[in-house]
Order: C-alpha cells, then sequence, then structure tokens
C-alpha cells in the first residue's frame, strides 16, 4: 500500500492548528517547548517543539517555507523519506541549539535556553535539496540565486548571528542545515553538481518529477 502523500502541506496544516491551540491554551507552549534546563527530563520537546510558534510572524514564514520547499524534496524523494528526514533534522537541529548555548552565552554575554519552531527542520529541507538541486534558482528578499549559493549565504548569516543578540536559534539552523547536506550527499553518493546537470538529479527527473509534477500542479 502506498504512504501518503502531500505530509509538507499536512504539517504546515498541523503546525497552524497547534499554533492556535497556543493563543488559547497557553499551557501547551510551556509543556512541549525545548528548554535546555530540562530536556533530561522532558526528551519529547526535541520534537514537539517543532511544532511550536512564538508569533503570527514566525509560523507564516515557517509555514510558507515549509509548504513551498517541503513540497518540492518530497516530491523528489517521496513521502517516507521526507517525513524521516524532517523529524531527524529537526530533533538533530533542537540537541545542536542546546549544545551551542555555552559558545552564545560566551559571544554574547548571555542567550536563551529555550527553543521552539519549525525551522531547524526546514533548514534539514533546504540542505537535502541543496545537494539534489544546486541549480535551482530561489529568491532571498529580490534577489535570485542558486540553491548551493544560497546556502552559503543562510550559513553565513547564521555563523555572524552567533555573535549578535537576537531571539533566532542559530545553531539550531546550522545543525539542521549541515545534517540536510549530510543526508542530501548521502542519496547522491557524495557528489554534488554545481552549474551542471546532477546524475542522481535525471533519475529522480525520469522516476520521480513527472508523477510529482502531476499530482501537484
Amino acid at each position: 500500500m502506498p504512504f501518503n502523500s502531500h505530509w509538507a502541506l499536512k504539517l504546515t496544516g498541523l503546525m497552524a492548528a497547534v499554533f492556535v491551540l497556543q493563543l488559547f491554551i497557553p499551557e501547551i507552549t510551556d509543556f512541549f517547548i525545548l528548554d535546555a534546563a530540562d530536556v533530561l527530563f522532558r526528551p519529547w520537546a526535541l520534537a514537539s517543539s517543532i511544532f511550536l510558534h512564538g508569533s503570527l510572524e514566525h509560523i507564516l514564514f515557517n509555514g510558507f517555507a515549509l509548504a513551498l520547499f517541503g513540497s518540492i524534496l518530497e516530491g523528489i524523494i517521496g513521502s517516507r523519506k521526507f517525513l524521516s528526514y524532517f523529524f531527524i533534522t529537526g530533533i538533530f537541529a533542537g540537541i545542536v541549539f542546546i549544545l551551542g548555548i555555552p559558545i552564545v552565552q560566551a559571544a554574547q554575554g548571555g542567550t536563551a535556553t529555550a527553543a521552539l519552531g519549525a525551522s531547524g527542520a526546514i533548514f534539514g529541507v533546504l540542505g537535502v535539496l541543496t545537494v539534489l538541486r544546486p541549480n535551482m534558482v530561489i529568491y532571498l528578499g529580490f534577489i535570485p540565486m542558486p540553491m548551493w549559493l544560497a546556502a552559503i549565504v543562510w550559513t553565513a548569516q547564521d555563523f555572524f548571528g552567533i555573535f549578535i543578540p537576537d531571539n533566532v536559534a542559530n545553531f539550531a539552523h546550522l545543525g539542521g542545515l549541515a545534517l540536510g547536506l549530510i543526508i542530501g550527499l548521502y542519496l547522491t553518493g557524495g557528489k554534488i553538481s554545481i552549474g551542471r546537470k546532477n546524475p542522481y538529479e535525471k533519475i529522480v527527473r525520469e522516476q520521480d518529477f513527472e508523477r510529482w509534477e502531476r499530482d501537484w500542479l
């Protein structure tokens, strides 16, 4: 029996529903948020915090990114792998966030020890896509650029963000993106074809991409 599709959209809808619940039941945030102080006693928070968001802007930005890039990746590698990689990179991003707290505290003189949001998992999705579709053009702001260059920009932004006080979980982004890149390289046998066709890309298009276009477009 084939696995159900459109999980990127389903996850986006679930995040939106959870955000509405957060507005009416604030205790949900307190119970499911990832907090370094008690993560050993609440390990489920590494996964549950992915579905929590702190503001309308936060959920809209993450929801748009997941629906768009998640749908593209899901169409390429299938729903089972997409779900697996989404949660694996999201959980790993949470772990990296916790491990990075002492570094951020040393750099900034203090930082939050709790995090929430799907950004780490979404950066994992972006990392996989960077390897599978390095030449796919996206827009950062109003500037078009290929995925491989966008990945460099994201990495630079989050690296330097470590030294700038804000509410962004930069280490979570870096962790998710890094693991996504590793997963992508695993899928392609360690190859990434910048500026030319990727052999894996050809295989994907022949076997999956036309079906994805029919299902989604």
